[in-house]
């Protein structure tokens, strides 16, 4: 079910990407709709992601590192795509969103790192 899988996107992505999963049924926020917006700290990002049940999508990849200290949620999905159009982002995760999903509905407490060639899930 898409309301099940709920996203938080971290600062530097744009916002549009909480739109792009809304319009695809998926329930989604950006960082800059919370009060300290995009000024959030990563730990801020956590607390909130934890909260509510959101998979954080970020390039940060100290999410990445806080997954592999911790070993618990928040779920991350990684984006290492580089500098990337919004054309091409959301090109790159219209292809790949079932995937992603697929991933994320076996297990929730998981950190998917996806770049242009594969996914690694941790």
């Amino acid at each position: 079910m898409p309301d099940d899988v709920r996203f938080l996107v971290d600062t530097q992505l744009p916002p549009a990407l909480a739109k792009f999963f809304m319009q695809r049924g998926y329930g989604a926020t950006h960082a800059v709709n919370y009060p300290t917006g995009a000024f959030l700290q990563d730990d801020e990002i956590i607390a909130i992601a934890q909260q509510e049940k959101r998979i954080i999508v970020t390039k940060d990849s100290d999410f990445f590192d806080f997954f592999m200290l911790n070993n618990y949620p928040p779920a991350v999905l990684l984006l290492q795509l580089g500098n990337i159009k919004n054309s091409d982002l959301f090109q790159f995760m219209d292809n790949n969103l079932d995937t992603i999903i697929h991933l994320f509905e076996e297990n929730i407490e998981r950190l998917v790192a996806i770049n242009r060639d594969r996914i690694v899930i941790y």
